[in-house]
């Protein structure tokens, strides 16, 4: 072995033992830590009951009772490729830590990885013939029973690694697709996951033998397997992706179905002017934390990857009274399959509606910079987002490196440092958040009969500094309110 090989040899077996020390993006305990402001987390003992757990068999007749609906613990190892020096190697270092999180998240175990310098993949089996043969060692001495490829790999690949290791072997894209069909709860959110899962399945359907040429249909003579089985017809893999196509379709139109009820909630929003905050950033960045310590919503908070899927929209009022909302997104994360961003983007598209964009980040994470890059790159596609002004918000600070915390405040243009757990920098949070959402500038002082309460609920709503006194003809009501319901107060009024 050249020494620039051992070199890079060295490089990467140094990456990998750091990433199983310290596996994931997070807190170095793995714990979730709640605050006072989480509420009861009811959801989270649901999703507990149903983690994978160690040393527990599938095999049924040794699975009791209480057992049956848990899974084993995947046991997995994970493998990468890199090109260039140090930096390149930090990089992948980074990419291999969010996998093992994302592993972990799916629920398995992490027991080993490797890396490898090369100036590309390789087109056969994504590492070299020699990476691969030293591979299926580690898996055959390990006991693991999957490989995780640390990007997405194509079908053929898939195939040959395969071949080679004698395991199951699944990619990126798949893990994160696995992870959101685990979290997915509501009835959208499990159609978008399924037709993001369908559209990666498609071109990778695969059979063994002959048990996917298998021809149906057709009464031509000749010897097959009896009647029904001779040609011509299609055979069982044609079959299953026209199957495939028809469910894809069927779902396509489910959620286009589903989306008027959303928008219709969001016109009403709008027509009632009421001004929506989203938040939005990096998975596990502490955007529901953020949520619950803004509003009290109590929604799930967890220490793992892609731990919120479905969109949470909450009331806020700002100190004077102003009514908003706040709408919390799914995280993104490096290298986002394709797919779920086709397939969320009916959900995603609450942003590019939005007044303001609270861009959290964890500023705890070893390299926030990619993360702030990657969600962008998801948000430009998103109509309308280039016009929504942007926040970056800088969570987790109790447990940040102020050098870090800095270096990103010197980069960005508006930023804020706060701590969701702590409740640090909340209260400078609140106040700049109220300072960008459109204020009411229509001053109105007139008195509006008592059957139109309905007129003077909406004023105090969302209105500004606004007084009622109840008089002998109506509702006297003075202060701010926006152009539309000042027009409105004043008809009324006569």
């Amino acid at each position: 072995m050249s020494p620039e090989a051992r070199d890079a040899q060295a490089i990467a077996d140094d990456v990998v033992a750091r990433v199983l020390a310290r596996a994931g993006t997070a807190r170095s305990d793995g714990a979730t830590v709640h605050s006072a402001y989480d509420g009861d987390q009811l959801d989270l003992a649901e999703r507990i009951s149903l983690r994978r757990v160690a040393g527990l068999s599938t095999e049924l007749e040794d699975v009791t009772e209480v057992e049956y609906r848990q899974l084993r613990l995947e046991k997995v190892v994970l493998v990468g490729v890199y090109s260039g020096g140090e930096a390149a190697a930090r990089e992948a270092e980074v990419s291999l830590r969010e996998l093992a999180a994302l592993a972990e998240t799916a629920g398995s175990e992490v027991l080993d990885g490797l890396l490898q310098r090369r100036q590309k993949p390789d087109p056969s089996t994504y590492l070299g013939s020699g990476k691969a043969a030293e591979l299926a060692d580690v898996v055959a001495t390990s006991g693991a029973d999957t490989v995780v490829a640390d990007t997405e790999l194509a079908p053929s690949q898939r195939r040959a690694l395969e071949d080679v290791v004698k395991v199951k072997v699944i990619d990126r894209t798949a893990l994160i697709l696995d992870i959101f069909a685990q979290h997915a709860k509501s009835r959208e959110g499990k159609a978008q996951v399924e037709l993001a899962q369908l559209e990666y399945l498609l071109p990778r359907l695969r059979g063994w033998g002959e048990s996917m040429s298998r021809q149906a249909g057709g009464q031509v003579g000749g010897q097959g397997a009896g009647m029904g089985s001779r040609g011509p017809g299609e055979t069982k893999i044609e079959l299953d992706r026209r199957r495939i196509r028809d469910r894809m379709a069927k779902l396509r139109r489910q959620i286009a179905a589903m989306k008027p009820a959303r928008e219709t909630k969001r016109l009403e929003r709008q027509r009632h002017a009421v001004p929506n905050v989203a938040i939005a950033g990096y998975t596990n960045a502490g955007k529901s934390s953020l949520l619950n310590t803004l509003t009290d919503a109590g929604v799930l908070v967890e220490n793992a990857l892609f731990a919120t899927l479905d969109p949470t929209v909450r009331k806020a009022r700002t100190e004077d009274g102003r009514l908003f909302t706040l709408t919390d997104t799914v995280g993104f994360v490096r290298r986002l399959p394709h797919q779920l961003v086709e397939a969320f983007r009916s959900t995603l598209e609450e942003v590019g509606d939005a007044a303001l964009l609270l861009h959290v980040v964890d500023a705890s994470h070893p390299e926030p910079e990619g993360q702030i890059a990657a969600v962008r790159e998801v948000l430009a596609e998103i109509p309308g987002i280039a016009d929504v002004p942007e926040i970056v918000v800088l969570n987790k600070a109790d447990i940040a490196d102020p050098e870090v915390v800095g270096r990103i405040q010197r980069r960005e243009r508006r930023t804020i440092v706060v701590s969701a757990h702590s409740g640090e920098g909340i209260s400078e949070l609140r106040a700049l958040v109220a300072a960008e959402l459109p204020s009411p500038q229509v001053e109105v002082d007139v008195v509006v009969p008592y059957s139109r309460g309905d007129l003077v609920h909406r004023a105090h709503e969302h209105g500004s500094g606004v007084r009622a006194e109840h008089l002998e003809t109506g509702t006297r009501v003075r202060g701010q309110v926006d152009e539309s319901l000042a027009a409105e107060l004043r008809a009324a009024a006569g």
